[in-house]
């Protein structure tokens, strides 16, 4: 299975659909927040099942702040990150997610890229495809793949 994992796109989704035609087969897409209302396209150009949650950018949004997935036997939280302040670092949001005993948490928010393996937890913030922070801004995404073992492979990748 592949997983294309985005955020923070923030209504300019150009790079989404160039991602999408050139990423090759994906299962599904996985987006951590800020779509300002572009869900239904976002949707329809993933051409598979889309899972999104709300981010602080999308105000009057019917999306749910929080989802919970289940892939190959993984307890998955999907958040965008804000109420766990991830600008201030990740060890609430870590925390949150040992005690509720998530195998996987993916967010946004920072516009960072971040993939980090601590105390059996595995955090994962895709950056973002619109307005990058991190050095080099180059906008960001993850693909994670699964394998015969059901595990997890991650790679983050920039346009």
């Amino acid at each position: 299975m592949r997983i294309l994992i985005v955020s923070d796109t923030h209504r300019q989704n150009d790079n989404y659909f160039t991602l999408i035609d050139n990423v090759g087969k994906i299962d599904m897409v996985i987006h951590c927040g800020d779509a300002e209302g572009s869900e239904y396209v976002l949707q329809q150009a993933a051409g598979c099942p889309l899972y999104i949650v709300a981010g602080n950018n999308d105000f009057f949004s019917d999306l749910s702040k929080e989802l919970e997935l289940e892939i190959e036997g993984k307890r998955i939280l999907v958040t965008h990150g804000h109420y766990y302040y991830v600008s201030n670092g990740i060890e609430r949001i870590k925390e949150e997610a040992l005690a509720s005993q998530y195998d996987v948490v993916m967010f946004g928010h920072t516009h960072r890229p971040l993939i980090k393996f601590q105390d059996g937890l595995t955090l994962i913030n895709p950056g973002s495809l619109s307005y990058p922070r991190q050095e080099g801004r180059q906008p960001s995404y993850i693909l994670l793949e699964t394998n015969e073992k059901g595990g997890f492979e991650y790679y983050l990748e920039y346009l």
